[in-house]
C-alpha cells in the first residue's frame, strides 16, 4: 500500500458505541523509526485508566482499518526476551502500517494474557522446570487466557472506525472484540519466525489455545 502524509481525523467527542467506557482526551503527532506520519494517542477509561494507541492515516468512518490490539508485554517488547514473539508481531505491525495507507495499534495494559507481571515471572520459573505455557498459568491458579476486550473495542469505537481488519493469529481475539460490537472484516496473520528459545512456545500456542501459526 502507498503511503500518506494524511493525519487521522480523531475528535475527542467521538464515541460511537460505548458512551463512558473509553475516550480521546489527547493526541499528538509521533515520527517512528516505522514511518513520519503515525499520531499517537491518549484515551482514559471511565474509571481513570489512561491508555496508548498508534494511528496512522484517517481512520474515522472508515471501513477494513488495519488494526493490532497489542497486549503490553515488558520482557519482550521493552527488554527483549526471546521467549515469546510479542515483540516480533508488535514491530510486524507497526511495520505492516507504516506501509499502509492507515491502521492502528492500540496497546492493551494485559500483561502476561491477564495475570500481571510478577505472575508472569512466576510462570517462567515453572516454564523453567518443563511445563508449557498454560501448564505453567494452570500451576498458578489461572486460565490460559484472561484478558478482556471491551476495552479494545471501547478504543476502536472511539476512534470512529467503522469495521476493521484484525491483525493477529489469534482467533480469540475476533471473537473478543465481536463480542463487544467491533465488526471484524477481515484478518492479517503475523506470522514471525521462531528461535531456538521460542519455538516449544509457539507449538503450545498453536497446538493448545488455537493460534493459526
Amino acid at each position: 500500500m502507498t503511503q500518506t502524509n494524511t493525519t487521522p481525523d480523531v475528535s475527542t467527542e467521538t464515541i460511537v458505541d460505548m458512551p463512558g467506557l473509553v475516550r480521546v482526551v489527547a493526541r499528538a503527532t509521533m515520527p517512528s523509526r516505522f514511518g513520519d506520519t503515525f499520531q499517537i494517542i491518549g484515551f482514559q477509561t471511565a474509571d481513570g485508566e489512561e491508555l496508548g494507541a498508534v494511528v496512522k492515516g484517517d481512520v474515522l468512518g472508515r471501513e477494513g482499518v488495519p488494526v493490532r490490539l497489542h497486549s503490553a508485554c515488558f520482557t519482550g517488547d521493552i527488554m527483549g526476551s526471546l521467549r515469546c514473539d510479542c515483540r516480533d508481531q508488535l514491530e510486524a505491525a507497526l511495520n505492516f502500517i507504516g506501509r499502509a495507507e492507515r491502521g492502528a495499534v492500540l496497546y492493551l495494559p494485559q500483561e502476561g494474557r491477564g495475570i500481571g507481571l510478577v505472575n508472569k515471572v512466576r510462570a517462567y520459573a515453572l516454564q523453567d522446570t518443563g511445563l508449557d505455557t498454560v501448564e505453567a498459568n494452570n500451576a498458578l491458579g489461572f486460565e490460559d487466557d484472561l484478558r478482556q476486550y471491551d476495552v479494545a473495542a471501547g478504543m476502536v469505537h472511539a476512534l470512529g472506525i467503522r469495521s476493521i481488519c484484525l491483525m493477529t493469529n489469534n482467533p480469540r481475539k475476533v471473537m473478543g472484540v465481536q463480542d463487544y460490537g467491533v465488526t471484524v472484516a477481515g484478518v492479517i496473520p503475523l506470522r514471525t519466525p521462531p528461535n531456538a528459545h521460542n519455538r516449544f512456545y509457539l507449538d503450545t500456542k498453536r497446538e493448545k489455545s488455537g493460534h493459526r501459526l
